[in-house]
């Protein structure tokens, strides 16, 4: 028995918006700035098969790696879960991403039946390791990152295991942070069962799961139509790491192949894995794609496994793509994924054109920072901070903001002053970073701050401090990102784009973050944008006059 189109789409939008209230939850019960001012957090909803059915617009490395999570990591449990039960991991080669994100996995029961799961995965400023943040520019090893959590029944009936909450709270850096955050995440999970069990009460567990597959079964259609418009061939793109131990500048390459209604990506080309954490583990890669596939479709297509049943994926294992166990992959989540969606789009702006900007600023900027408080309690830091978006076919790129792999918000500088020894010292938009063109990109970040705490270690993750963001259609690129410490003697350190370093009180640190390339070629811009910019402060009257040939009216 089928069920009517108009029952199926409320079924839709109810999942859709459960996953989002479930962030929601998330969010307000957070203790840690990263997750409640900075929502990095992602929720999603999935049928008893495991697969992905509905997902709010968080964090596409998070969302685009859940699926892999949920599938891989009740595989490898090995216990049985009931009403109440949780599994937590971090494991990145079955959790998909870094060991910050802790993903957590709820079944869904209603009269003994399994109807489903909710899981969530959030981003713990500190999961212990060889640098506060557990993001350390220059491990080698997995195991220097952090704890390493295989998939455990973290909540039992609805209680928190408290040998595993000891576990857990003996590794960290900050215990009381991250376990008030893991009770977000258990609140998250419950919001989400508490909605699919009324949609189960409402409608019956056989329209609920019939509609559940109607719903794939469309995305899937959407899908393999929008792909069949595009012209068939084999398209190939690469950009590099850098700085990296070894190799300097490491290769991502892909090759994609349109064919009818189906698409495949290959990373034979790809650089081997690396003793450095840019390694991207398999989850990472594969959540790039998806993406990158949603972006240059169609946006209204419902993201869930149905979209990506058209697509065919060649991902080498031992590669930096698909790295083996134990190969450091802190970087890799945030780093590694940026480029990945840069090369990407690189492939698709010669097959759909018209749907790709120009490249953003390409990284995430992660900066991770702690130390010990004079009373003797330690305190961690963790923020990525936004940029420039390319510039577009038909508009400007956006200034100062998060893109492509990352979804999150700046930090609001108020949060991390009441909370933590640190004090700004300027916040604002960097002019002139954004690159030239008929449609210019976005412009870059200026941030710095202070120590205030007799000493800190500070980790710095980042690209695109030699490589430029990429302009489109003879659009220039983007300025080239920068870290400097400044000591307290006036004597100033430029940092490589991935490092750890001491820092004491009142060192300060200087972020300047890559601005996006440009779209078009920089003659054809309207001079009314070019002096709208120079009266906004985002392009100086030097750069406008060297580069458009205009001088302020």
């Amino acid at each position: 028995m089928s069920v009517d189109r108009t029952t199926v789409e409320v079924i839709r939008g109810a999942l859709v918006y459960a996953a989002e209230e479930m962030g929601i939850a998330l969010k307000k019960s957070a203790y840690s700035p990263n997750i409640k001012e900075r929502m990095d957090h992602s929720c999603a909803l999935f049928d008893p098969k495991r697969r992905l059915i509905a997902q709010a617009e968080h964090i596409p490395v998070h969302l685009g790696s859940m699926a892999f999570a949920v599938r891989e990591g009740l595989s490898a449990y090995k216990g049985t879960l009931g009403p109440g039960d949780m599994i937590l991991l971090n494991d990145p080669y079955l959790s998909g991403t870094h060991l910050p994100d802790l993903t957590l996995i709820a079944p869904i029961y209603h009269v003994d039946h399994l109807i489903g799961y909710a899981a969530n995965k959030a981003h713990h400023t500190d999961v212990g390791g060889k640098a506060p943040g557990s993001i350390a520019g220059d491990s080698t090893e997995l195991y220097q990152e952090g704890i390493i959590i295989p998939p455990v029944k973290f909540v039992r009936g609805g209680a928190i295991d408290p040998e595993l909450s000891w576990l857990i709270r003996s590794n960290v850096r900050t215990p009381d942070v991250q376990m008030g955050d893991l009770r977000a995440q258990i609140a998250a999970n419950y919001t989400g069962i508490r909605r699919v069990l009324e949609l189960t009460e409402k409608y019956g567990a056989y329209v609920l799961h019939t509609s559940m597959e109607e719903i794939m079964d469309y995305s899937e259609r959407r899908m393999r139509a929008a792909i069949s418009e595009m012209p068939s061939g084999v398209y190939e793109a690469s950009d590099y790491m850098e700085d990296v131990p070894g190799w300097g500048f490491a290769e991502l390459r892909v090759r994609v192949t349109v064919e009818g209604g189906g698409i495949s990506f290959d990373y034979s080309g790809t650089c081997p894995q690396v003793e450095a954490p840019i390694n991207a583990p398999l989850g990472v890669t594969i959540a790039g794609i998806y993406y990158t596939l949603i972006t240059v479709t169609d946006p209204t297509i419902p993201v869930n496994d149905g979209c990506f049943r058209p697509v065919t994926l060649i991902i080498p294992e031992g590669t930096m793509t698909n790295p083996r166990r134990p190969a450091p992959v802190a970087g890799g989540n945030v780093e590694t994924s940026q480029r990945n969606v840069d090369v990407l789009m690189k492939a698709f702006s010669k097959i759909v054109p018209g749907k790709v900007t120009a490249a953003g600023l390409g990284t995430m900027n992660n900066v991770s920072v702690g130390g010990i408080r004079p009373d003797g309690t330690p305190w961690t830091f963790y923020e990525t901070i936004g940029g420039g978006s390319g510039g577009r076919y038909n508009s400007d790129g956006v200034d100062g903001v998060h893109v492509n792999m990352t979804n999150t918000m700046n930090t609001p500088i108020e949060s991390i002053e009441a909370y933590l020894p640190m004090r700004f010292l300027s916040y604002g938009l960097l002019p002139d970073t954004g690159g030239a063109g008929e449609y210019r990109g976005g412009c870059g970040i200026e941030r710095s701050w202070m120590l205030t705490a007799p000493r800190a270690t500070l980790s710095i993750l980042a690209e695109r401090t030699k490589i430029n963001p990429w302009g489109l259609e003879g659009g220039e690129p983007g300025a080239l990102g920068e870290y400097v410490i400044v000591k307290r003697n006036g004597e100033i350190l430029k940092l490589p784009s991935k490092c750890t370093v001491q820092m004491e009180e009142e060192d300060s640190l200087i972020v300047h973050t890559p601005g996006g390339g440009g779209f078009g070629d920089p003659k054809k811009r309207a001079p009314e944008k070019i002096n709208r910019d120079i009266s906004n402060g985002l392009v100086s009257v030097e750069a406008a006059l060297r580069i458009y040939g205009i001088k302020i009216l």
